[in-house]
């Protein structure tokens, strides 16, 4: 089933699953790899930001047309740019950041599926999801130092993403890395033969996330979040003391215990 509320001109939005539970949001610009532009960063952000209001949804699949996942800026956006004031040039660099943000802050899991190839912006666009799984052809390129720039938006989110020691490397080389590379980096979590064993892996990932209790997985998301690079202080032991006596005490958290308990199914199951 197509979302009935949105209707962006350069992504295609789908719904399946029990309830419309699964979203895929797919960049749908193939003849240019599904390059970025103002229209591309403003669609992704209105549609996630949307998509995360929905309590309904458990799992969005980012998905791309084409042979390739993202190629980075759209040529003729960059055109458009090496006319730029400085403030021009702030006040987009802002909307990609607040897109990149958008994603990574969305409380629904995302799960990149990468069939082809991701380069400069794309290598961010993967980095904020959740969980990533690319097909072995698939290679990543951090290319902003060969056009004399450097990838400072996407930066916080692949460094997370990619590890700091890796980024030093890729950053500055912009080499192209294959994807059982960024496997072994950390930056993505499965691969995948081809196409159809990709699908078959993404699939099982979000069937993976609908058999878990909805608030709890929208609750581990925010958890990692919140608690990676933090100092082990008092105050941080007591917030995460308090998040699980709050999931404790929830319906659902009560529902789940006594289903485990009683060998019965939760009403997520059902």
């Amino acid at each position: 089933m197509t979302s009935p509320d949105l209707n962006p001109t350069t992504l295609r939005v789908e719904r399946s699953g029990p309830n419309g539970a699964v979203a895929r949001v797919t960049l749908n610009r193939p003849e240019v790899r599904n390059a970025f532009n103002d229209t591309v960063i403003g669609e992704l952000t209105a549609v996630f930001e949307a998509l995360g209001r929905d309590e309904r949804l458990r799992a969005i699949v980012l998905a791309a047309e084409g042979k390739a996942f993202c190629a980075g800026a759209d040529l003729h956006w960059m055109k458009a740019m090496a006319g730029y004031s400085w403030d021009e040039n702030h006040a987009d660099a802002g909307r990609l950041a607040q897109m990149l943000w958008t994603l990574y802050s969305c409380p629904v899991p995302v799960i990149a599926r990468v069939q082809g190839d991701v380069y400069a912006g794309g290598v961010g666009l993967v980095s904020v999801c959740d969980i990533v799984v690319a097909t072995e052809a698939a290679g990543f390129c951090l290319s902003e130092a060969k056009l004399g720039l450097l990838p400072a938006t996407i930066g916080p989110y692949v460094v997370r993403a990619l590890g700091e020691q890796a980024s030093r490397r890729y950053f500055v080389t912009a080499e192209r890395f294959t994807a059982a590379e960024g496997h072994r980096l950390g930056l993505v979590h499965e691969l995948a033969a081809d196409a159809e064993a990709l699908d078959a892996k993404v699939d099982a990932l979000v069937a993976a996330l609908l058999a878990n209790g909805p608030a709890a997985v929208r609750a581990c998301k925010r958890l990692v979040q919140d608690v990676a690079h933090v100092p082990l202080t008092a105050t941080l032991r007591d917030d995460t003391a308090r998040r699980i006596a709050d999931i404790r005490a929830s319906a659902e958290g009560r529902e789940g215990v006594q289903s485990f308990l009683s060998k019965g199914k939760p009403s997520w199951l059902a």
